[in-house]
Formats: structure tokens, sequence, C-alpha cells
């Protein structure tokens, strides 16, 4: 049960908008897209989903192409909200289920479970406009997994949501890998695909400009962060050489460096300056190689 993507390019007249895009996701894997507005990732979810036909590549899932007859294998949240606003939660759901093939009564008890999971059974019998927009968000999430895809689309799964709701939703999504769900999602939050997925790629005017597993991208971006806390003026640290960069927080100071070696001189260097109640050396986030490989004005 894998997904695979091979050379796919899509272009709409002149502009291109996915170019040679190559990917893999393993079943029960969590693949994450990362990139700005008009990077190509919801172009590419239309694509995996069949609602857009590539211009050259394929596009296979469990080793034969999206169809018709796979559609009720796949679950798909839309960035854009679809819901019918004047329709009462309970049978929009049950529609939307029947639609992926559910009878109704399984609709039913899956719609009554997914509520209470997501701690809203009080909107059963609430149309979709009376809801917070944080509740509908909810109610888009439960149209995509109620029928139990085994692959499942999230374009901006937590978009919308408060933290104590995106950890609601971070849970859900957990246990529906956990349970062998294959799942594909984007972000703008680069710690959400940090924490959650082990592939990853970051998307760039239709490319994919850095891919691979998390452990990877973090590794081949060959520098490194040190972080001290202390209540000493550490600026005068960032003069050292081979210290990339350096920037000045409430606690004491993070220092970006190209090898581990140079941590030992910036403790030493740190510890003549005065007391230090906390060093490590942390890898690089997915923010920082983000704004990197892509620019400051597109992070």
């Amino acid at each position: 049960m894998t997904l695979r993507l091979e050379n796919v390019t899509k272009r709409f007249g002149d502009f291109t908008a996915v170019k040679d895009l190559n990917m893999t996701v393993e079943e029960g894997g969590m693949y994450g897209f990362l990139g700005a507005n008009g990077a190509g990732k919801t172009t590419s979810f239309r694509m995996i989903l069949g609602l857009l036909t590539p211009n050259q590549g394929t596009i296979t899932w469990k080793g034969k192409p999206i169809s018709y007859v796979t559609s009720p294998e796949i679950g798909y949240l839309p960035e854009e909200r679809g819901l019918y606003p004047k329709m009462k939660v309970e049978d929009q759901l049950i529609f939307l289920g029947q639609l992926r093939g559910m009878k109704k009564s399984d609709a039913k008890a899956e719609v009554k479970k997914w509520l209470e999971r997501f701690e809203v059974p009080q909107n059963l019998h609430k149309r979709v406009e009376e809801l917070s927009k944080g509740n509908q968000q909810k109610i888009q999430v439960i149209a995509a997994v109620l029928h139990r895809p085994s692959l499942l689309i999230l374009d901006e799964p937590f978009s919308g949501l408060d933290p104590v709701n995106v950890e609601m939703l971070k849970s859900a999504i957990l246990d529906m890998k956990n349970e062998g769900v294959t799942i594909v999602f984007s972000s703008h939050r680069m710690d959400h695909v940090e924490e959650l997925c082990e592939e990853l790629s970051i998307m760039h005017k239709g490319e994919a400009i850095v891919q691979g597993s998390l452990r990877d991208v973090k590794r081949s971006f060959g520098k490194k962060n040190v972080q001290i806390k202390s209540d000493s003026d550490l600026s005068t640290l960032a003069n050292i050489s081979g210290i990339s960069s350096y920037t000045k927080t409430v606690e004491g100071g993070i220092f970006q460096i190209a090898d581990e070696s140079m941590a030992d001189q910036l403790l030493n260097e740190a510890l003549k300056i005065g007391p230090i109640r906390y060093f490590a050396i942390e890898e690089p986030s997915l923010q920082e190689i983000f704004i990197e490989k892509v620019g400051k004005e597109y992070a």
C-alpha cells in the first residue's frame, strides 16, 4: 500500500505549477509538504486525488492509478471549507459518508463517535453556519475521516484551531497513523511537520527543493545551534571565528555553528564572561532550513 509520484508535472498554459515531482509514501507513513502559498502543494494534492491530470508523470496508489474505484479509500481535507452552511451537522456528515459508500447506520455511529472525540457532541443537530470557525474545521476533518480511509490527504488541517484543539487533532491523526492509515499533509507551521512527519518535501515554485527524512534533511543542512542561558551579555561571542550567526534571547543567546568542535571553544569563552545556567547543542529547526532554502520573504 504505497503512494508513489514519479516525474509528475502539471502546467496551466505557460505556467508550471508542479515540476518533475517524485515522492514515495509507504503504508502507515506520514509525509509533510512545506511551502509558501503558490508553491504547488494543493495542486499536487489535487493530482493525487485524481481531480487534476498531470501533463507528465504517473501517480499510483497500491500500484494502480487513482480512479473512481479507489476514491472510497481516500479521505481529503481541503484548505477551503466545503461544507453546506444550511445543513445540520449530522445530516451533512451522514450524506458525505454515504457518498463514500457507507451505510447510513454506520455513518451515524461514526459521526457520534467523532463528535464526542472532538468534544462537540452538542453540535450534532446544529447547522454548520451556527458553528465557530474552529468547530467548522472539526466538522470538515470528520467529513474527511468518517469513512475510515486508508489514504488521508490533509491540506492545512490545523487552520482555524486554537492550541488546545490543535493538540486534539494531532492526537487523532497519530492514532490513525498507528492504525495503518497513510497520511500526507501540508502546513505553514514548520513545528507541526517537525513533530509529526518522518518524511517531507519543501516546495518552492512547483519544485521540491528539499526532500527526504526529517533526520537526513537536518543533517544535510550542515549547521547546528548552540543555546546558552546566562545573565551576562553574550554578544561579544558572535565575533569568534566559525560562528555563523547570533540571536539574542531573553535568557541569553543562540549561536549557529558549522562544526560541533566549535562548541567547546564557545563554552570556554562564555564561562570567561560569567556563570552559565544552560548550554546545549541543538539541531537546526525546519523553520531555519526553510528560510535559508526558500528565502525570508516566503517564510
